[in-house]
């Protein structure tokens, strides 16, 4: 069975399907035909993080809320949901203009990464949350053990791997300011992207004062992103 095949087989409504693979570059060249994937995309986002954080905060009962964040953050990130989308072949079944195919958009890690939250968005209206949650336990729940193995990735590691999805070159930090005696100092840390501030952070030493603005880069930008 190939992919179109399989994925659409969990659909009832094809047309919500379609519409989830449906680029907005496709949209702007055939007028009146279908809606464009950000409306699902938006919802897809909100569902996927409710369905992950209630099966994390089921099956890891002993866990606190800073490690629940960061396991989830690396099962949802545009890093991991690329993966998925191109195991699942889902680059092939896009909807693109021929501008944004010629670009590379099939191999786009943020374009997948949103297509594949757009069908979560569009499941979730065909079929409600049992189906949803379904399809996100066979393909992203099954990705826990192996999260779990080793430490999970630092705020660094995760606004590094967020920029390079988004073909942007890599994090730049410097350290603005400083205050304290010697024994006791507080540095802040700015942390710059293609030349643009994307977040401000305080610490005892640089070392943490680095973690704290790529966290608030990182909160920041998948809050607009969104």
């Amino acid at each position: 069975m190939d992919n179109l095949t399989s994925l659409k087989k969990l659909f009832k409504h094809e047309e919500l399907f379609l519409q989830a693979l449906t680029h907005k570059s496709w949209v702007n060249e055939h007028k009146n035909e279908r809606g464009s994937n950000e409306r699902l995309e938006f919802l897809g986002d909100a569902v996927l993080e409710f369905v992950v954080s209630n099966e994390l905060f089921r099956r890891f009962p002993d866990k606190e809320e800073g490690y629940l964040t960061a396991l989830r953050a690396n099962l949802v990130n545009t890093q991991n949901l690329a993966d998925l989308a191109r195991e699942l072949k889902v680059g092939e079944l896009l909807l693109l203009s021929k501008g944004e195919e010629d670009g590379g958009g099939r191999e786009n890690p943020s374009l997948l990464a949103d297509t594949i939250e757009a069908i979560i968005g569009a499941l979730f209206i065909d079929q409600g949350l049992e189906a949803v949650s379904s399809f996100i336990s066979q393909n992203i729940f099954t990705e826990i053990p192996k999260k779990i193995e080793s430490p999970l990735k630092d705020a660094k590691s995760r606004l590094q791997e967020f920029v390079q999805a988004e073909s942007l070159p890599t994090p730049k930090y410097q350290v603005v300011g400083s205050s304290g005696p010697d024994h006791d100092k507080n540095f802040t840390v700015r942390v710059q992207v293609d030349g643009k501030a994307w977040g401000t952070g305080t610490g005892k030493n640089k070392s943490i004062a680095e973690q704290n603005a790529a966290q608030e880069a990182l909160e920041s930008h998948l809050v607009k992103k969104a």
